[in-house]
């Protein structure tokens, strides 16, 4: 098999982790490639820009037969496997054309998770050592591995990742048995005790699959914030279940529930930068979000009583807490209100999403429109009328060749 066909097989089965996000990293370099300056991450930069990845698998061969997973050892698929060197000619060669700017690897499993790691390691020494490689690379770590791998692994990285893969500890029994889930943790808690300038400098990551299962939106959330709190990871990422295999243990979908991890990302900036807590946002009674508004204005029209805030006397906190206000829209008004009275034709220039904010602020004691319009059911109906999901999400990974 040729290196071409390799890399066909490899870039396609690596298409469905979506754990690849890298940024936080300003390691520097004196060979090629550099992680430093503006930074590099697998979708967009700090500063808006969008930023590629040489995503692709060891080899799709594993030893387990995770019901979910296309590369699961039953499938009768192509298989294939990356030498080190191969690896390293595709990530140079991809490099000087400026078709990347970094690697992300992972693998399926071969004879054991120390004999995969030892190659992972392996192909990235090599890369770092001898070819020089700079630029900024995003490895998955096998659960499972000693901590002698994860060490050597994590001074060769930027960014570590293990998946949990399912939410609970019952969903991982049932779809994917040769799996558990202290063993993911065991590697959080490693990165998380030595984590350095050296040692995975830009934070560990994982993933979940969300509609495999059927644990709701509060068992999910509950998860990641005790992965946030317990292992100080940078990201969870929320993965749709795309049918790829037929079992009799998978749900029938008729397409991804791209909407629900939609709504998840939502939910998951709010924990993170908005000083939300999961009870907050759902509950028992309510364990699942509304698919017709964003997770922030669900919560402001279900405690209506708070509102209107006033912009130009309320707190940091109460401006994370108003829909279409973000943190640095929050921290442009309580900056600008020092020199002067802010208006509702001063925060458009400040970035705030009026057509959200409008329904639940005052600005010097007045609201947008008529007061009238503060009422839970016209403010919940027009804010379902200028919803906007975007239409026709292309999950797939962009095809290298034709």
């Amino acid at each position: 098999m040729d290196l071409k066909e390799k890399l066909t097989i490899l870039a396609d089965s690596a298409k469905y982790d979506a754990s690849c996000s890298s940024s936080g990293s300003n390691r520097k370099s004196n060979g090629i490639g550099n992680t430093a300056v503006a930074g590099i991450c697998h979708s967009f930069s700090a500063d808006g820009r969008c930023i590629s990845l040489l995503k692709i698998l060891l080899t799709n061969c594993c030893i387990y037969d995770c019901k979910y997973c296309l590369n699961r050892r039953t499938n009768n698929i192509k298989r294939a496997t990356f030498t080190s060197l191969e690896i390293c000619s595709i990530t140079m060669n991809f490099y000087r054309r400026n078709y990347i700017e970094g690697l992300f690897i992972s693998s399926g499993i071969i004879k054991s998770p120390d004999y995969t790691m030892n190659l992972i390691i392996d192909a990235i020494s090599l890369l770092r050592n001898k070819y020089h490689f700079g630029g900024y690379i995003h490895a998955k770590a096998i659960p499972g591995a000693s901590d002698v791998l994860i060490k050597k692994l994590g001074l060769l990285v930027d960014r570590l990742s293990a998946n949990v893969e399912l939410p609970t500890e019952e969903g991982l029994k049932l779809l994917a048995p040769n799996k558990e889930s202290d063993k993911v943790d065991k590697i959080m808690n490693y990165v998380n005790k030595n984590k350095s300038n050296k040692f995975v400098p830009a934070g560990q990551s994982t993933q979940m699959i969300i509609g495999a299962t059927s644990e709701n939106d509060l068992d999910i959330m509950t998860k990641s914030s005790k992965l946030y709190e317990n292992h100080k990871l940078k990201r969870v990422f929320y993965s749709a279940y795309i049918p790829v295999n037929k079992d009799n243990l998978l749900p029938t979908l008729d397409k991804p529930p791209l909407l629900r991890e939609h709504r998840l990302y939502q939910a998951d900036w709010l924990l993170r930068y908005y000083n939300f807590k999961v009870d907050e946002i759902l509950d028992k009674d309510n364990p699942n979000f509304n698919l017709l508004l964003d997770p922030k204005a669900n919560w402001a029209l279900k405690h209506l009583e708070e509102f209107p805030k006033e912009i130009n006397t309320c707190s940091y906190l109460d401006l994370l807490k108003i829909p279409g206000i973000g943190v640095t829209s929050a921290k442009r008004i309580i900056s600008s209100r020092k020199y002067f009275t802010i208006d509702f034709k001063d925060l458009k220039k400040m970035g705030i999403v009026l057509k959200r904010a409008k329904y639940f602020i005052t600005c010097n004691k007045k609201y947008f429109t008529s007061e009238n319009m503060f009422n839970k059911k016209i403010i919940e109906r027009n804010l379902i009328l200028e919803e906007t999901i975007e239409k026709n999400t292309n999950i797939e990974q962009l095809t290298l060749f034709k």
